[in-house]
Formats: structure tokens, C-alpha cells, sequence
């Protein structure tokens, strides 16, 4: 994987102190050089990941923590 690859785009993703402390975690286990590189990587599993459900229409940000996932999946 190339160090240098261009990133011009920013996403900024709001953690509770809990999610924040599972992501780090994931990290140290797996030993990724960052929390970009943990993400990135986390975000390719997912978007490879299949047999989840779907958002509907009505679902809101806060219906998708990363902790308790039980608890907050989508209605529908």
C-alpha cells in the first residue's frame, strides 16, 4: 500500500467516549499506524461486508453507534 496517496476530501465523525475508546482498541489490536489508517480500513471492511440491513427513510444519525448494536438497529 502506498504511504503517499492523495486524500483531499475530510470526514468528520463524531464518537461518544466509549466508541472512541472501542476504536482505539481495534487499533492497538490490529496495529494500524493511525486512527485515519483504522477507519479507512474498517470503512473498506464494511463496504465490503455483505448481508446487513438496510437504513430506511426515516432512520437518524444517532440510530447507528458502533456499541449496542442491538439496541439501535434500524426500525423498519
Amino acid at each position: 500500500m502506498a504511504d503517499n496517496l492523495e486524500r483531499p476530501e475530510r470526514l468528520q465523525v463524531m464518537l461518544n467516549a466509549e466508541e472512541f475508546a472501542a476504536l482505539d482498541t481495534w487499533r492497538f489490536q490490529k496495529r494500524m499506524p493511525s486512527r485515519a489508517a483504522a477507519v479507512r480500513e474498517l470503512l473498506r471492511r464494511g463496504l465490503a461486508a455483505e448481508g446487513f440491513l438496510e437504513a430506511d427513510s426515516s432512520s437518524h444519525s444517532a440510530d447507528f453507534g458502533i456499541l449496542d448494536r442491538r439496541d439501535r438497529e434500524p426500525k423498519g
